[in-house]
């Protein structure tokens, strides 16, 4: 289970109500089949022995022994499988009727947990006693309500029990020690199907799952159940930290996928808040260690929603975001002009739509937005006149000031050679440009607002005090990728066919900083092939920032997501990049500007991920090293 995936999934076999020896087959053959695919936990809807609609027939001698013979079936099938399961069925201790989970594991009866939530049932509540049950004379095992499974090869990998109304009930998660210590919760469901069931499902298990930052593993009754007041559809479901992984609603369904409880105990250290008690009684399971084969979907772009339909209102919330925190800070500072340096890539582009809405919201001309392309000795005009284009159609005034003159100048005052394409001939354009801007924005009453992104900020391709440094940076937390979503939300909308002509230029355009000279009028400068592709990048900082994950375990996920675009030894290569400047520029983060937290991840010094200027890459850099030997092998 390598990395932290563990295939789970939920079953729900079309059953016979009251048939316990033919409901126990059904379960079997459901094993088999999870077996087969390498499941490693399984879960079964709540009295799936018997049915959960038997209503007076749970007070029988006959179905209660029928179903107690009917579940050692189950256990003695489940020799040599490498599952665990989690199987419902009632369950008579001396006088006392519970509806149970039995959890079992090659050939064992691992432990029972009873429902505590039991109104309107035939059942009695489960209360903390803590009893010793036998099962047909033959599996004995603990029978409880804070009982936590665990496997002892995925120490992250803890399982508690809830079965019907408990999913409901409103108890802290300080009080149920199980379900707080767990990273994967087994829901044994029984509710029937209605014309708002899935949904109303989804969202509860979505919520759950978020809430409790978990896996849940949610299995409801098949339309094998009796239809005298109710219809059964047998929907299973599989969430992960709210959002829904694997679902199947049909006779005989299986919905399985994978659960990557690394993940979720990584987001519980980041929480703080979960129950690390031992109130709680583990029970360990688990066979050989095995490499879990990965079949669900990993998007190339984690920081856009996952449905093309959501990325519309999801741009606008963005966009609103940027416009109201500029406008608070305008306001607040008594100014009434905004100034952007303008140099027809996406991320200056975006900014002078976004100054161009705030000004409008404010009631003030659009001509209060000065925009500025200062040009120089890397500027095409391709650019340029994309970044004009884009200014005029949002109405802003246009200052093109060349700087050319004045960086020879400088050069001249510090005694650099005019021909010398090094760092300082790069940088001093960058804050000859910020100096240009800074002082214009004091001559107009105005704001310096930047341009620069979160994908830059944390691979550090900005000059220091030139475009890392701004009076406000509306772009500071939106990812590359993010911005490009934005313009072209823009484009696609426009009735302004001028300015969605430049915008999708502009989207085409290579990402450069046009800080060397140019041939032909040709963009020879790009950002991409000095730091590597911006979506590969956002996709590594959602992975090792946001979910903590280890670098060979974000190779094997970028594998996935972009092994049609890449190599495995190119994306070792970029990794290892990323994360040489991950640490080496971060430097330029502690003192970034103000912005507005767009995304629920920031790098700013002040609310967001912080790391000292002077930390190590060693040993994130010595795990891609080994990674490299083995794919060189």
């Amino acid at each position: 289970m390598k990395h932290g995936f563990v295939k789970v999934a939920a079953a729900s076999p079309m059953i016979r109500v009251a048939d316990a020896d033919y409901n126990a087959q059904q379960v079997i053959a459901s094993m088999k089949e999870a077996d087969e695919k390498g499941v490693k936990v399984l879960v079964f809807p709540e009295l799936v022995l018997t049915g959960c609609t038997c209503y007076d027939l749970y007070t029988q001698r006959t179905l209660l022994n029928g179903a107690e013979k009917a579940l050692a079936q189950v256990i003695k099938a489940s020799e040599g499988m490498d599952v665990l399961t989690f199987v419902g069925l009632p369950f008579l201790y001396e006088t006392r009727l519970y509806s149970c989970a039995a959890a079992l594991y090659d050939g064992e009866l691992l432990g029972m947990v009873p429902r505590t939530h039991v109104k309107g049932t035939h059942f009695v509540p489960a209360d903390d006693q803590v009893r010793d049950v036998v099962v047909d004379g033959t599996y004995g095992a603990l029978m409880m309500t804070d009982l936590l499974f665990v496997n002892k090869n995925v120490p992250d990998m803890k399982i508690a029990v809830e079965l019907g109304a408990d999913r409901d009930a409103i108890v802290p998660p300080s009080v149920r020690h199980a379900v707080s210590g767990a990273t994967v919760i087994a829901q044994l469901a029984s509710f029937p199907m209605t014309v708002s069931s899935r949904d109303e499902a989804e969202a509860s298990v979505k919520y759950q799952s978020e809430r409790t930052l978990s896996g849940v593993i949610c299995a409801s009754p098949n339309k094998g159940e009796s239809t005298t007041d109710q219809v059964f559809s047998g929907l299973c479901l599989v969430a992960e930290n709210g959002v829904i992984l694997a679902n199947e609603e049909k006779e005989n369904a299986l919905a399985v996928t994978e659960l990557d409880v690394n993940y979720l105990a990584n987001m519980r250290i980041k929480d703080g808040s979960f129950d690390g008690s031992d109130d709680h009684c583990p029970i360990t399971f688990g066979g050989e260690e095995v490499v879990t084969e990965l079949t669900r979907y990993f998007s190339k772009n984690p920081h856009l929603p996952a449905l093309a339909k959501d990325i519309p209102s999801y741009c606008e919330r963005m966009i609103d975001i940027q416009v109201s925190g500029l406008v608070k800070r305008m306001e607040y500072a008594g100014l009434d002009h905004c100034v952007v340096g303008i140099s027809g890539g996406v991320d200056s582009t975006l900014t002078v739509m976004i100054c161009a809405q705030a000004v409008k919201r404010m009631g003030l001309p659009s001509t209060n937005v000065v925009a500025c392309t200062i040009p120089c000795f890397g500027t095409t005009s391709r650019t340029k006149s994309n970044a004009i284009i884009v200014a005029e159609q949002m109405g802003a005034e246009v200052r093109v000031i060349d700087i050319g003159n004045a960086v020879n100048v400088h050069f001249d005052d510090i005694g650099h050679p005019r021909d010398d394409y090094n760092i300082v001939f790069e940088n001093a354009q960058a804050r000859e440009r910020t100096q240009v801007l800074m002082d214009i924005a004091n001559e107009v009453n105005g704001l310096d607002v930047g341009t620069e992104d979160l994908s830059e900020f944390i691979d550090g391709w900005c000059t220091y005090n030139g475009d890392h440094t701004s009076m406000y940076d509306i772009n500071m937390d939106l990812t590359k990728t993010q911005v490009r979503a934005a313009v072209k939300h823009i484009a696609q909308n426009t009735e302004d066919k001028v300015l969605a002509d430049a915008l999708w230029d502009v989207l085409d355009c290579p990402v450069t900083p046009e800080l060397l000279p140019v041939t032909n009028d040709t963009i020879e400068q790009k950002s991409e092939e000095n730091v590597g592709s911006y979506s590969l990048q956002d996709f590594f900082t959602h992975k090792m920032l946001i979910s903590g994950f280890t670098p060979s375990k974000t190779f094997r996920l970028a594998q996935i997501a972009y092994g049609d675009e890449f190599e495995d030894l190119e994306l070792v290569k970029w990794l290892k990049s990323y994360c040489r400047r991950l640490f080496s520029q971060q430097f330029k983060r502690s003192c970034l500007m103000d912005g507005p937290n767009v995304e629920a991840f920031s790098v700013s010094p002040r609310i967001g991920f912080q790391m000292p200027s002077d930390g190590m890459d060693t040993l994130y850099l010595k795990e891609l090293e080994e990674l490299e030997k083995e794919l060189d092998a």
